[in-house]
Parts: structure tokens; C-alpha cells; sequence
């Protein structure tokens, strides 16, 4: 069984991924081909925003939308400690400071009610991530965004195709982020990334960072780095992208049937006692990058459905303020209570958009009797 499985995947799509990397391979531009100028269309169009700019990575598409917002030494970026480090890292690289703020303990994302609390003279954006797969309260957020005159960057990473009252992931904040790793809803066949603007000029500035600081060859207009992303790996989301919405619903579909399964023959409360899964907030979708669920003791049922021949995998076993590199941010375990009992019980069950429902009814009854038991 395959925690997520790109070779089957791969497998139904191979005809037209292979026909779209031949075509690179024909015409020879690795770099900045015309696959990523017709990507970025088909993106921005997807999203619906007026710009989308590739990038080399989901961290790099960060750090070149903080970079392109003028965010440096001593400034401070209000974002969350539940989340990959990317979210966080990016911030020390463009030498400010992230200012943590506890998670809602429903969704997993941040608690809008505390984020105004956070704000400080030294702030200079929202960071907030769309976790496992569905989004925050963009419009609270934006609100008291636009109340300090703040921009907010959407951490998108694991949430693209997902909608909040009806308008895409990345495309309801100043700027939004994405990941194209291979295991995300939407993924290449290596690193990728890319961000998305209605911001003429932020878009601008985001092409040159990405670009060595230029849009023209030999004319640098700021400190870029080389944030390009392979035509080759364009064209494998080229590919994939006309799958996607089936993709996406198919996601939906598993993870609810997950969740129906895992409540079936149980009485509610006592079920929720066990076992807690994931709750879609009013207005969302969710993509469901992990169907994530909540356990008392994560790592015994983690090793009894290894031996069941069942994968799981921990996002994440550790906040980001316990990790040593954000030593000198100033927090303490026990500053984020949510976020810390997250990482004590979280763990995610197989899901890809192919799965079967045999499969899932067996990680269903194994879950359950390990819990019980």
C-alpha cells in the first residue's frame, strides 16, 4: 500500500506526460522555455488572479515574495509554529524575526482571534498557512491586514484547488505561495513552486528576484537569486494540470468517506474521545494533502498499522518553536499549547486521489481496532 502513489499516478497520465517532456527535450530550452510562460497563464487563469511566477521551490516562492515586499533585518512576520519550517525559515533568511501565534485547535490553522494581539510597529506582513489542505478565515484575516496597512502571504503549499466561499487558495491574500513537490495535491517531478498576485508591480519585482534581480539580461535592478523553475518540470504539470479538478474531487470524496467510516458503529462522542478527524470549517473545500486525524497515543497506533502493512507519516512531531534554530526568537515550550498537543497527536492515514475504497476500508479497521485495543 502506498502512503501516496505517484506511480499510479504516473501510470494513467503517462501519455501525455511523456508527450510533453518529449517536447522540451525536442526543442532543448531547459531553462525559461515556453512551457513556463504557458504554465503561469494556465495557473494565474486556474486561481484566478492577474499574475502567477514559477519558482524554484515552494521555499523559494516565500522568500522571494518577503524579499519582493521589502521585509528584512528587524522586521517581524506574524505567522504559525504548526507547520513545515519553510514557512518560518524563509523569514530568518531574509534576516527578520517570525512571531508565532497559536493554532486553532479545529482546523490545525491559525487562531484568527490572536493574531491582532501579535501585531506589533516592527510588523510587516501575515504569514498564515492553509494546513493539510483547507484555508484559514481569509476575510478576518485581510480585515485587520488592511486595519496595520499589512500585506498577507498565503502559505498555499498544501492547499492549492481548495476554495474558501468559493475563490481558490492563493488568490485571496496580497500574495499567495504554492508548492509543486511531488507529494502535494498538485506536483512535479522534483522541486517547484510558484506565487500569485493581482499586484502589477509586486508581480514584477517577484520575476526579477527570481531571475538574479533582473528581467533583462544583463540588467540587474535589485538582489535576486536564481529562483527559476525547469521547463522540464512544467511540463510535467502541463500535464497533469487538465487531471487536476477530477484530482481534487476525488480527494474530497475520499476524505469524507474517511471520516464517516471512521465514525461508523460508534457513538459520536465517544468516537471523538478516540479518535479525532479532520473538520471542514463553513465555506471550505479541502484538498486533503493529508487526511490527518487526532490520537491520544499517536505513536502506538503509528506502529500498529506498520505491522498491518499500513504507512503513516507525523506532520509534525515538533513545533517550530522547539526546533533549535528559532531558539532565539524568545519563545518556550509551553507558549503554544494548541500547537504542542497537535504535535504530540497528529497522524496522517494514506491519501492520494487513487485511492481505492478496499484499501481505505482496510486503514479504516485497522485504525479502529488498534484504538481499541
Amino acid at each position: 500500500m502506498e502512503f501516496i502513489d505517484l506511480k499510479e499516478q504516473y501510470r494513467r497520465y503517462r501519455d501525455d506526460i511523456n508527450t510533453r517532456m518529449q517536447a522540451v527535450l525536442d526543442h532543448g530550452r531547459y531553462v525559461m522555455g515556453p512551457e513556463i510562460t504557458e504554465l503561469e497563464s494556465q495557473l494565474a487563469d486556474y486561481v484566478g488572479v492577474n499574475h502567477a511566477i514559477t519558482a524554484s521551490s515552494g521555499t523559494d516562492s516565500l522568500e522571494i515574495a518577503l524579499r519582493a515586499l521589502g521585509i528584512g533585518p528587524g522586521d517581524e512576520i506574524v505567522t504559525v509554529p504548526f507547520t513545515w519550517i519553510s514557512t518560518a525559515e524563509v523569514i530568518l533568511l531574509v534576516g527578520a524575526t517570525p512571531v508565532f501565534v497559536d493554532i486553532d485547535p479545529v482546523d490545525f490553522n491559525i487562531d484568527v482571534n490572536r493574531i491582532e494581539a501579535a501585531i506589533t510597529p516592527r510588523t510587516k506582513a501575515l504569514l498564515p498557512v492553509s494546513l493539510f489542505g483547507q484555508m484559514p478565515d481569509y476575510d478576518r484575516i485581510n480585515a485587520i491586514a488592511a486595519r496595520y496597512n499589512l500585506p498577507v502571504i498565503e502559505d498555499g503549499a498544501q492547499s492549492f484547488g481548495a476554495t474558501r466561499n468559493g475563490r481558490r487558495s492563493c488568490g485571496v491574500t496580497t500574495v499567495g505561495s504554492t508548492s509543486f513537490f511531488p507529494a502535494k495535491p498538485l506536483g512535479c517531478y522534483g522541486d517547484g513552486g510558484a506565487l500569485f498576485t493581482n499586484d502589477d508591480t509586486l508581480a514584477e519585482g517577484m520575476r526579477a528576484i527570481r531571475n538574479h534581480g533582473g528581467l533583462q539580461r544583463h540588467h540587474h535592478t535589485c538582489v535576486g537569486m536564481n529562483g527559476r523553475f525547469d521547463t522540464l518540470q512544467a511540463a510535467v504539470l502541463l500535464a497533469k494540470l487538465p487531471h487536476f479538478d477530477r484530482e481534487v474531487k476525488s480527494r474530497a470524496a475520499l476524505g469524507a468517506r474517511y471520516s464517516d467510516r471512521l465514525a461508523a458503529g460508534t457513538q459520536a462522542p465517544a468516537m471523538a474521545g478516540r479518535i479525532g478527524t479532520p473538520v471542514v470549517q463553513p465555506g471550505n473545500t479541502h484538498v486533503y494533502a493529508q487526511y490527518t486525524i487526532r490520537v491520544a497515543d499517536r505513536d502506538e497506533l503509528g506502529a500498529k498499522l506498520k505491522q498491518s502493512g499500513i504507512p503513516t507519516a507525523v506532520y509534525y512531531p515538533k513545533c517550530l518553536h522547539e526546533q533549535p534554530v528559532f531558539k532565539d526568537c524568545g519563545n518556550n515550550v509551553g507558549d503554544f499549547p494548541v500547537s504542542e498537543q497537535a504535535a504530540r497527536e497528529v497522524i496522517s492515514l494514506p491519501m492520494h486521489p487513487f485511492l481505492t475504497e478496499s484499501d481505505q476500508d482496510k486503514i479504516v479497521a485497522a485504525v479502529k481496532q488498534a484504538v481499541d485495543s
